[in-house]
């Protein structure tokens, strides 16, 4: 049941990297290393949950798996004012 928590702290994470100002976050990179002790899928169900509510409006999470213990958030992406990917 870590995950959840993990899942909230990602957001918080995300949140406070994108200020109060920010434009819309549509996906956030996660790493998640194949030996964190994390289940990528139970996170993956966590952050859906997650972004579902306010401020994230449905912003999804992209997770690699690589080897090691990695966990880490890798990237954000934001839509701005051109519209997504720009």
């Amino acid at each position: 049941m870590h995950e959840l928590s993990l899942a909230i702290e990602i957001g918080r994470l995300a949140e406070e990297k994108l200020g109060a100002t920010a434009p819309r976050c549509v996906a956030v990179g996660v790493d998640v290393g194949t030996e964190s002790g994390v289940e990528p899928s139970a996170l993956g169900f966590c952050l859906e949950s997650v972004f579902s509510d306010p401020p994230w409006r449905g912003a999804r999470a992209v997770l690699s798996c690589p080897p090691g213990d990695v966990f880490q958030v890798t990237w954000l992406e934001v839509e701005d004012d051109d519209g997504p990917n720009d």
